[in-house]
């Protein structure tokens, strides 16, 4: 990837991020990429229309290990996909709904790559990088559980989920 002296490939952090800078900055210096893909996950009440609502979502990890563990991750999705680039930032700390919680973004020269590495990358980042969410809810706080769906979506890339 040529843009590694602007910007690193992973970024754990509390602050927000911008979409566009970050796009910006996968992209320079690459005059290869035709497609960019990306997503952005927030912070959502999974239980609107329900009893119980989220006041807040706090995140945590284990700094050094999950950078690693999404490094790895990301020269698998280069080693499956014709991509140039990937960033994937993710926000730990305190978060209120609505706010950003994750990005990932994913530069090739088709869309197709790109969609393709962004979906594998996420659903690596759900099941398996190292994180962990405590909710806030009017019953008090609660651990998030990782779901069954999330672990089916990571082994139709052949991967078997270990949490």
């Amino acid at each position: 990837m040529e843009n590694q002296a602007t910007s690193p490939r992973v970024s754990i952090q509390t602050a927000d991020f911008d979409l566009s800078t970050e796009v910006a900055l996968l992209r320079a210096q690459d005059p290869r990429v035709g497609a960019v893909c990306s997503f952005i996950g927030t912070v959502r009440d999974r239980t609107a229309g329900t009893s119980g609502s989220i006041s807040s979502m706090e995140l945590e990890h284990y700094p050094g290990m999950t950078e690693k563990s999404i490094e790895a991750m990301m020269d698998a999705a280069l080693k499956r996909f014709d991509i140039y680039g990937a960033r994937v930032i993710h926000r730990v700390g305190l978060l209120q709904p609505l706010d950003q919680i994750v990005l990932v973004a994913v530069t090739s020269a088709h869309r197709g790559e790109s969609f393709k590495a962004c979906e594998f990358l996420m659903d690596y980042l759900k099941t398996q990088a190292p994180f962990w969410k405590k909710e806030q809810t009017p019953e008090g706080a609660r651990w998030v559980d990782a779901r069954v769906s999330d672990d089916a979506a990571l082994a139709r890339w052949g991967i078997a989920a270990s949490n």
